[in-house]
């Protein structure tokens, strides 16, 4: 299964006026929002820092492959294979 991208909620500024405090706690919690203004989106609420990106090789050595395992997923690509990555 999939996980999609949380969308953004979309709040007029007279709400988020109305509503700042709760509004950055969620920021700062990781969550965006939109502000809008006239029905159009006009600004983002978003925290400073982002999370960090997922360290590349942190399961290294934890996961065991049987030889046949192995085998398949460093066999070379077929040509149909390739064609779908053109």
């Amino acid at each position: 299964m999939t996980d999609f991208p949380k969308v953004p909620e979309i709040i007029n500024v007279h709400a988020a006026k109305t509503h700042l405090s709760r509004l950055l706690e969620r920021a700062h919690a990781g969550e965006e929002i939109i502000l809008a203004k006239g029905g159009k989106p006009y600004a983002r609420l978003m925290p400073l820092e982002q999370k960090r990106p997922r360290r590349f090789g942190l399961l290294a050595g934890k996961i065991q492959l049987s030889e046949a395992e192995n085998a398949e997923l460093m066999r070379p690509l077929t040509d149909e294979e390739l064609a779908d990555w053109e």
